[in-house]
């Protein structure tokens, strides 16, 4: 857990101008912490061009497409907290949850991660998060797969 959520990449008081800046900052903060290479944000954005990440409650997951496999260095997450919503094609978004992961991980990271979202009680708490060590504890129960 400790490899896949880096509590750098854990931002709970971001601001956005619309969804594609939602998303951008979302994968940098997964640049930063070293799990991607920088050229995968930009596959972030054409994923959500094609489908809407948009997940509901508040909620968006971001992620790459598959040619931007090549640009994972390692499993991560980022959680990123817009306070004052961001518009995501209408819906308004307080959360946002990137993904980079290797081979099919993806799958079983967004798995987990809907559990979560479907117990109303932890996705309104991870909605309202101020404290990275609530991230944390929320999502605890996502574990990095061993490849």
């Amino acid at each position: 857990m400790s490899e896949l959520l880096d509590r750098r990449a854990i931002r709970l008081a971001e601001t956005a101008a619309d969804r594609d800046d939602a998303i951008r900052r979302t994968g940098l903060a997964l640049v930063e912490i070293g799990a991607v290479d920088p050229g995968y944000v930009d596959t972030m954005l054409a994923r959500e061009r094609s489908i809407s990440t948009y997940v509901g409650e508040g909620v968006a997951i971001p992620h790459g497409t598959l040619g931007g496999k090549e640009l994972v260095r390692r499993d991560a997450l980022s959680v990123l907290r817009f306070p004052e919503t961001v518009d995501w094609d209408g819906e308004p978004v307080t959360l946002c949850v990137g993904i980079a992961a290797k081979g099919d991980g993806h799958v079983e990271l967004l798995a987990a991660l809907a559990e979560i979202l479907l117990d109303e009680e932890a996705a309104r708490e991870l909605r309202e998060a101020t404290d990275p060590s609530t991230v944390i504890r929320l999502l605890g129960s996502i574990k990095e797969e061993s490849e």
